[in-house]
């Protein structure tokens, strides 16, 4: 096979790869030092060094604990200029916490921190954009492309040779499907035609027609997958195990490593590594602001309930955080009574229980401000599933299937099934079922920019509700 076919950079990415980390490092010094003599009257000084070594640290360590310089063929270009953004803001904060702590205010100045801010979060997205922009060029006009074949024609090999197709940047070129047997698709989707059996495979893979190979046997193929790996191991290809994990429902699956030891999570939690650290300095930053600007509202209100009914301001009812964890969230009071043991009476629309007050309070959501504690806390966040009374909790989990993965996150104020109008009584199974539903299809795409959104619409339609007693 020649090498336009092979693929020109395959042997050189061990250099590649350093020489982008390399790359980054030096547009993060460049761009300081930039910023250094065009923003400041003083230009650059021995000080600002320190500050930029630091940053250096920072973003290296960042980078390298969460796997960054990969190969950039099965990466979308959009995830990439996200991590390297939120990785390069999450040093910046740091360096800026320092400098603002530990050093005279006076080594980087404002204008000096945004020109550097600005300049290589440009840089570090704009080169790799270029760079993206040229290789797919190339592999569209044939060179760094792989041949792959696939090894079983279920929905796996489908959802395979879907997502390969769909992305022509990755430069992988389906050369056929292999298998014993006919194997059973996606509902409605033919099943993609066979160019052969197994033994057939290894005939085309000796030829030197195929670069890799995607293992996508099912689990009761354990026997084949055995020998068709054995058989590869005696060739130069790449071989690749896709497992036939989506018999599952999953949620945010991913592979892992323990020491070694190769792991796939089937159900999992978004809220890992820069993940964490991102929501978790979000809730702080925007709960500290709310609570600043709703102080007198709240008093407010908490003299309101003194004035129209007896007994406390607040209402502190045990629900179950992230983990299945139990905490305490904070509510106004709005009923005469408080319900907080083993069963627990959802109210209804023109519920004795609730007074006149609070009525107003629930229909409004302001009953929900003192969970803006919780937040700061870290018992809640401010965007993520609603938390529901234990009770309800132990009644629904044996009802709704995957119901308490919805604690796979810390429980929100407000939520994306909120803002799709899944709020208040669940008098029926099938509401709390739409209800996790969104829940679930929150936690699977959580995003920064997710809760932005949902924030944004909360402000707008989530606070009114005709559901909300």
């Amino acid at each position: 096979m020649n090498l336009k076919e092979r693929g020109i950079l395959h042997t050189n990415s061990s250099a590649i790869s350093l020489a982008h980390r390399l790359l980054d490092l030096a547009v993060i010094t460049l761009s300081a030092y930039v910023a250094g003599t065009w923003a400041s009257e003083h230009g650059m000084r021995p000080e600002h060094w320190v500050i930029i070594f630091l940053s250096l640290l920072i973003f290296h360590f960042l980078t390298e604990l969460n796997h960054v310089y990969g190969s950039w063929r099965g990466e979308r270009v959009t995830d990439e200029l996200l991590k390297i953004a939120t990785y390069w803001v999450l040093t910046f904060a740091t360096v800026f916490m320092v400098d603002y702590f530990f050093f005279d205010q006076s080594y980087l100045s404002p204008g000096v921190m945004q020109t550097w801010l600005g300049l290589t979060l440009g840089t570090l997205c704009g080169y790799r954009l270029v760079l993206r922009s040229l290789m797919h060029s190339l592999r569209k006009a044939g060179i760094n492309t792989r041949n792959v074949a696939i090894a079983g024609n279920g929905m796996v090999a489908q959802r395979l040779a879907h997502t390969i197709s769909k992305a022509p940047w990755m430069g992988l070129r389906i050369a056929g499907f292999y298998s014993d047997n006919q194997e059973t698709g996606e509902e409605g989707v033919p099943s993609p035609t066979l160019n052969g059996d197994l033994d057939r495979l290894m005939q085309d893979v000796r030829s030197g027609q195929v670069d890799k190979v995607y293992i996508t046997l099912g689990m009761a193929d354990q026997n084949k997958i055995n020998w068709l790996v054995q058989e590869l191991s005696d060739t130069t290809a790449s071989v690749y195990i896709i497992p036939d994990i989506f018999m599952f429902h999953l949620l945010h699956a991913r592979s892992e490593s323990l020491d070694g030891l190769p792991s796939i999570s089937i159900f999992d939690t978004p809220m890992d590594g820069a993940s964490h650290i991102v929501k978790r300095i979000e809730d702080i930053v925007l709960s500290s602001i709310i609570l600043a600007m709703i102080s007198l509202p709240m008093l407010a209100i908490a003299i309101g309930i003194k004035i129209t009914s007896p007994g406390p301001v607040f209402f502190k009812q045990k629900r179950y955080g992230m983990d299945g964890k139990p905490i305490e969230v904070w509510k106004f009071r709005s009923m005469k009574v408080m319900e907080n043991g083993a069963k627990v009476t959802q109210a209804t629309k023109n519920d004795s229980r609730i007074t006149p007050f609070g009525a107003f309070l629930r229909r409004t959501s302001l009953d929900e401000l003192p969970q803006f504690i919780n937040v700061l806390r870290g018992e809640m966040s401010i965007v993520g599933p609603r938390p529901h009374a234990v009770a309800h909790n132990e009644q629904y989990r044996k009802l709704v299937q995957g119901y308490m993965l919805r604690h796979k996150m810390k429980p929100g104020i407000t939520g994306w099934a909120q803002v799709n109008g899944w709020r208040g009584e669940t008098d029926t199974l099938d509401k709390m079922q739409k209800r996790v539903e969104f829940d679930l299809d929150y936690i699977h795409h959580w995003s920064f920019w997710w809760d932005v959104k949902i924030i944004f619409l909360t402000l707008f339609k989530g606070f009114i509700n005709k559901n909300a007693y």
